[in-house]
């Protein structure tokens, strides 16, 4: 497992300062439904049974009843679908990384099938650090560049803003990070 640097304990400090900004509404859940805010600051891991299923390009990309969901704050579900279940033969690494402050460094996959490319629309966290070790040869996508996406019986949408990995469904409320106006959120 990756070693926590100084810098991201730093980070993920400054995460954990109380009074940072909420939105002055928060949609109650209903039967069945989880408000994202009341998910946990700093994020956590937690296995979800429930059938999730990526597609793309005529291609079932991943399938399992195996998935990890991580649970941060403000954020609807991202989904981390193990090796065993995902079509590798679809994925191709693509140039770049980013840094999460809790699971580490990310690589990411462009999306193939057929003629069709979905340009870094997968990721996973092959060395992450030993908080989130779970997240390790597993993969999460970008519902937005999918042509499906879904948990359960219930179709995925995008976390709003382009930049997140959660996906959207009749399971959560918010609102969601990633509205105009959240950036501190």
């Amino acid at each position: 497992m990756a070693r926590i640097p100084d810098s991201i304990r730093a980070a993920r400090a400054a995460w954990n300062r109380p009074g940072r900004p909420a939105p002055q509404h928060i949609a109650p859940p209903g039967r069945g439904q989880e408000s994202v805010w009341d998910f946990p600051r700093p994020p956590r891991l937690e296995a979800w049974p429930q059938r999730v299923r990526v597609e793309f390009g005529g291609l079932i990309i991943a399938d399992s009843t195996q998935t990890l969901r991580a649970l941060e704050t403000s954020h609807p579900p991202t989904y981390y679908l193990p090796r065993a279940d995902v079509n590798m033969n679809a994925l191709r690494p693509a140039p770049g990384s980013s840094i999460c402050e809790w699971k580490g460094a990310a690589s990411y996959f462009d999306i193939v099938a057929g003629t069709r490319t979905a340009a870094k629309a997968g990721w996973s966290y092959p060395d992450p650090f030993e908080d989130f070790a779970q997240v390790a040869d597993h993969f999460a996508f970008y519902c937005a560049a999918m042509d499906a996406c879904s948990v359960g019986e219930h179709r995925a949408t995008p976390q709003p803003g382009g930049f997140y990995g959660g996906w959207v469904t009749a399971h959560v409320t918010g609102p969601f990070k990633g509205i105009p106006g959240s950036m501190g959120w």
